[in-house]
């Protein structure tokens, strides 16, 4: 039988060998790899943060969540990395960020208001973005919850989908566009699901997104309505940006806000609200985010 400070030694050798795997994996921003999870809990990866959604706002929300839920989470928003090799080492693939990176040239006059009451704007090239998923990235995570895994979508991760036809095939729609901040109303669907058992309707005040959805119709379980009987017009989606207001829909006061399917072995989830901290506080809320990360673990 060892003595206890042999065991400690063995354990901080062991320990400090893990270390130095991680270290050299490398690429996780916020949160090394683990390579053993405590009590061998099923494991989360989230892809987080972009230039309109801080990653310090989304790991907030989800740390809590996470933390009731007494799983461990890793986080990164070096998008470029995301892999087969990477999703291997877990369960469960979260997402909330953009697809664009912007602006890779020009200026923006959402940023720089003054931009356009300069005397020689057209020296100032506007900004111009770009696409960073590629397919190969969409077919890592289409295969991925084909496996087994669940992979749960969140707000404007809808956007992938116009950067990357394998994402959206597993994600299930794409990006619609959305008004400002205002309040509006989530609820359930007809469509029963344990994700959104028990789930009450309830207000928000976040953008609410118009998405473009491509499954069965009875894979919905969340719908947004704007009860002020506020619309909402967007360009059409033939269209691309430089085109008068003639040329623009109004798409009314009710959205789809969420679906949940299986996808080969594994399951999908995606919920519209996540835009603020409040909105994903939201009481009602954060039980659905919990009803969906069990539901896609398969923990319930």
């Amino acid at each position: 039988m060892k003595r206890a400070d042999e065991i400690s030694r063995r354990d901080l050798l062991k320990n400090a060998g893990v270390a130095a795997a991680v270290g050299a994996l490398g690429g996780l921003e916020t949160q090394a790899v683990s390579q053993a999870p405590a009590g061998g809990k099923l494991r989360t990866l989230a892809l987080i943060g972009d230039r309109y959604h801080n990653q310090d706002y989304i790991r907030v929300g989800l740390d809590r969540l996470f933390k009731e839920l007494d799983l461990p989470i890793d986080y990164t928003s070096n998008y470029d990395e995301l892999s087969r090799s990477r999703l291997e080492l877990y369960q469960l693939f979260v997402a909330l960020r953009d697809n664009a990176i912007r602006p890779v040239t020009g200026y923006s006059d959402a940023l720089w208001t003054d931009v356009g009451s300069l005397e020689n704007p057209w020296e100032y090239p506007r900004e111009r973005g770009e696409n960073w998923i590629t397919e190969e990235q969409g077919a890592a995570i289409q295969d991925f919850v084909a496996a087994g895994n669940g992979f749960y979508a969140m707000h404007n991760s809808c956007s992938l989908s116009l950067g990357s036809k394998n994402y959206r095939e597993v994600m299930g729609g794409a990006y619609g566009g959305h008004p400002p901040l205002r309040p509006f109303q989530v609820r359930p669907t007809a469509n029963k699901h344990p994700i959104t058992e028990g789930i009450s309707p309830f207000m928000v005040t976040d953008e609410q997104h118009y998405v473009i959805y491509d499954k069965d119709p009875k894979y919905i379980i969340l719908e947004a309505e704007n009860i002020d009987g506020l619309t909402y017009r967007r360009r059409r989606l033939s269209q691309g940006p430089g085109h008068g207001l003639d040329e623009y829909e109004n798409v009314g006061t009710k959205s789809v806000s969420g679906w949940a399917y299986e996808y080969g072995k594994g399951r999908l989830a995606y919920t519209a609200v996540g835009h603020t901290i409040h909105a994903m506080w939201a009481p009602e809320f954060l039980k659905i985010q919990k009803n969906a990360i069990r539901w896609l673990l398969k923990l319930s």
